[in-house]
């Protein structure tokens, strides 16, 4: 008697990409809503229209990624990226602008912000932009940010007071040979935020790798050990 053969299980589907989305302009909204509906791997928990009903969305959803407006009614919104950072410290946030050069370029880095992208790029744009900082990359076109660390490196004297604390700390484990697992677990981190972390870290230093990081580090004084 033949032994019975049985399907092989289906891989689980990916988990939707939770978008908040924080616009003032309507016709821009609606939009960007219906426009969302065509790609399932985004799901849009909510949209709103100012800085103080964002930051109880992002409360109530914990959404993955904020796409934020710069200019709202109640705000600019490159100064409310740490408040959607401190509601939701996993939620990523890519801003959206009318305009963009290399000083807002650095301002958003500078607090922490996965990205920008103009207003006037294309839908397809928009999604690619979503799904990379979704993966914990970070979306500025190159030219503003070699400009953007410039600026970081001309405030500072040298890039490292531009790191954070938990991204000095970050550094130290690699430093060290830890991977993401031993530094998620030394830390207390989720896994997908210890890779922004190292993702920023290499952004804010100009750096291409962990190793050249590193090196960076070590050159400059930037190592801090938890």
């Amino acid at each position: 008697m033949s032994n019975p053969t049985f399907p092989r299980p289906m891989p689980p589907a990916a988990a939707p990409i939770r978008v908040l989305l924080v616009e003032d302009h309507k016709m821009v909204a609606e939009a960007l809503g219906a426009a969302f509906e065509e790609f399932p791997e985004i799901h849009l928990v909510a949209s709103v229209e100012s800085l103080s009903h964002g930051m109880i969305a992002a409360r109530e959803h914990l959404p993955d990624i904020v796409l934020l407006d710069r200019r709202l009614p109640d705000g600019d919104g490159i100064e409310a990226i740490a408040g959607f950072r401190a509601i939701s410290p996993s939620s990523r946030v890519l801003v959206l602008t009318g305009d963009a050069n290399s000083a807002i370029a650095a301002r958003i880095l500078e607090v922490g912000g996965a990205g920008l992208l103009l207003k006037s790029g294309l839908l397809d744009e928009l999604v690619t932009a979503i799904r990379t900082v979704a993966a914990g990359d970070v979306v500025i076109e190159p030219e503003l940010l070699s400009g953007a660390l410039a600026m970081l490196a001309g405030n500072t004297g040298r890039l490292g007071p531009v790191l954070t604390l938990r991204e000095r700390q970050v550094l130290g484990l690699i430093a060290d040979g830890a991977g993401t697992d031993r530094i998620a677990e030394e830390l207390r981190l989720a896994r997908n935020t210890v890779r922004n972390h190292v993702q920023r870290i290499l952004v804010k230093t100009g750096t291409h790798s962990k190793l050249e990081a590193v090196a960076h580090a070590r050159k400059n004084g930037l190592l801090e050990r938890p």
